[in-house]
This record gives structure tokens, sequence and C-alpha cells, in this order.
């Protein structure tokens, strides 16, 4: 079992192994929200597309018992989050990735302290083919070797066509189609760092604005392979099970991803300024109590993620003063 998950210290992974998720329930300690007074004005979220359709499912749920409030969710990728929060356009900025040094510092610069998070959901980074294609496993080497113009993972050979990854028959002699995200993107940025190794993307590379459009790719190319949430799963495709350094195959599922035998499991994150010396305002407080509600949870299972459990959430909203 891997102790790590990208963005995951030892400790979370202990928090979200309490939770009896396996089973994709929300943790039984975790409590439905509860409504209070005096929460009203304005939200605007800007940042990823993986959280967009989950920003908008929590949104629709905080709106039902805050009916005045106006929420504007923008998902553009996960770079324009920190921008956005530095530049004061936005309540709140979703990524599908961590904040990066450098963007951490320059919000530091601005405002005196760095920026707060708080972990929202776990996330397998799935690797999907056409429904059609019989291929049931993917080194992170040979992934590499695929997407990677550098194959810094070490495989021996560039990957072009479906019969160097064992397949016969009429798919034998077939190219691999590339979709990936571009470059704005969280998971494009997160599937660069872990599965090509820090490499370059290959110029074939069809880059999507969004990841369902990744997802809408490989479904009408039968020759196709791209990447992106698990959550953006459709009946038309499937995913890859993928190995690691241990050699066994792990699909992009719950069970995998909180163990960390999943080699692309992440966290999904919520970014918020929160000057440490002040308190969180009702608006944007109770929203992220929402987030950690069971009604907020049952969405997170709703859009294909994995929940966290009661003391993950507990620790995430001490850390931001709402505990």
């Amino acid at each position: 079992m891997r102790v790590f998950i990208k963005g995951l210290s030892i400790t979370g992974l202990a928090l979200c192994l309490a939770a009896p998720s396996l089973a994709l329930e929300v943790d039984s300690k975790i409590q439905p929200y509860s409504k209070v007074s005096g929460v009203s004005g304005s939200i605007k979220s800007v940042g990823s597309d993986t959280l967009n359709n989950l920003m908008t499912l929590w949104s629709e749920g905080y709106r039902a018992s805050y009916p005045a409030v106006r929420i504007e969710i923008e998902g553009k990728g996960s770079s324009t989050a920190p921008p956005a929060l530095i530049q004061g356009t936005s309540h709140f900025g979703p990524m599908s990735r961590a904040m990066k040094g450098k963007e951490s510092d320059e919000f530091e610069k601005k405002f005196g302290y760095k920026p707060s998070r708080v972990r929202v959901a776990v996330d397998a980074l799935a690797v999907f083919v056409n429904k059609d294609n019989p291929l049931q496993c993917l080194s992170m080497k040979q992934l590499d070797a695929i997407f990677s113009k550098n194959r810094k993972g070490g495989y021996p050979d560039d990957i072009h066509t479906w019969g160097e990854l064992g397949l016969t028959g009429e798919w034998a002699n077939k190219p691999i189609s590339l979709y990936g995200r571009n470059s704005a993107s969280g998971t494009y940025g997160f599937f660069k760092e872990e599965a090509l190794f820090k490499g370059d993307y290959k110029d074939s590379v069809k880059e999507q604005p969004g990841s369902s459009a990744v997802v809408q790719g490989v479904a009408s190319d039968k020759y196709g392979i791209g990447y992106s949430g698990v959550g953006y799963k459709t009946a038309d495709v499937r995913t890859v099970p993928l190995s690691g350094e241990g050699g066994s195959c792990y699909d992009a599922n719950a069970e995998n991803a909180y163990s960390g035998d999943y080699p692309l499991a992440r966290f999904l994150f919520v970014y918020l300024n929160k000057n440490p010396n002040t308190g969180l305002d009702p608006l944007r407080g109770e929203f992220i109590k929402y987030v950690f509600s069971k009604e907020g949870q049952i969405a997170v299972i709703k859009d294909g993620y994995f929940p966290v459990s009661k003391a993950l959430a507990d620790q995430d909203l001490a850390g931001i003063g709402l505990k």
C-alpha cells in the first residue's frame, strides 16, 4: 500500500480511511446541514473545470437554505483560481491540484498571509478508453510513453500504436489517438507531474477545454485514450487500471483511491482568502460548512467522486476557524 496520495499527507490518508466510504456512503458521523440566520449576499467561484459540476450541486443545495444568495460559477481551469483570489474577483478558488509555490507566494505578497484551503473530496484521475477497447492494464511507464515526448519514466520505446501495448487483430496497427486538457487545467498539470514524470506532452495530444470534452472525444473515437476526473465517466468509455512500481493493476475506484494503491489518486481543493486574524464571514463560512455536511458530501458521491471523513472535515474546518 502506498502511504501518500498527491496532496495528501499520511495523517490525511488516515483521516480519509476513517470513513466507511469504501461503499460510497457518507461518514455516519457527518451531520445534516443546519440553516442559520444572517446569511445574504453574492458568491463568485473561479477555478477548476473538474469541480465545476460539484460547485454547481453545492450551490443549488446552499441556495435551498438561502434563496436570496446569488452564486456565480466560472470553471475554466485551476490556474485561473489564484489570480482571481489575488485580484479579489472571486470568493472561492476550486482547484484540482494544490496551489503552486509561486501562486501561493504571489497571494502572500499582496495580503501578507497564505491562502487557506479545504480538501473537499477525493478523486481518482482516470485514464479513459473507448468502451470497445480490450486493454486490461497500463503501467505508469507505459502511460508516460503514450503521452510524453520525453519518456522520463524510463520506458525504452515510444508507444504509437495499440499493438505496441499488446492488442491484436484489428487493433494491432491502429495509431493511438490522444486526448487531454489544456494548460490552464489543474488536471493537465497533475497528469504532467505524475503520469509524465514532469516531462512534456506530445504535440499530437488533442487539447480539450474541459473534462467532459475529453471523455466525449474518447467516446466517439474508437482508438482514442484520454484522462480526466473519474466523475466524468460515461457509459461510452471505460477506465483503464494502472500499475505503479509494485506491478499490480488498480482501477480508478474509491477503495483504491483511499488506500493509495491507485497511482493517480488526489484531493480536490477549494481555496479562499481568509485573514488568520479575523473570523470568516457567514456567507462563505456557511457555504464551507454546507460542503462538509451530509448533503454536501452526498453531492460528492452524486458527481462521481469520493467523500471525505468527518475527522478530515473537522481538521480542515478548524484550519479556517469554523470549529
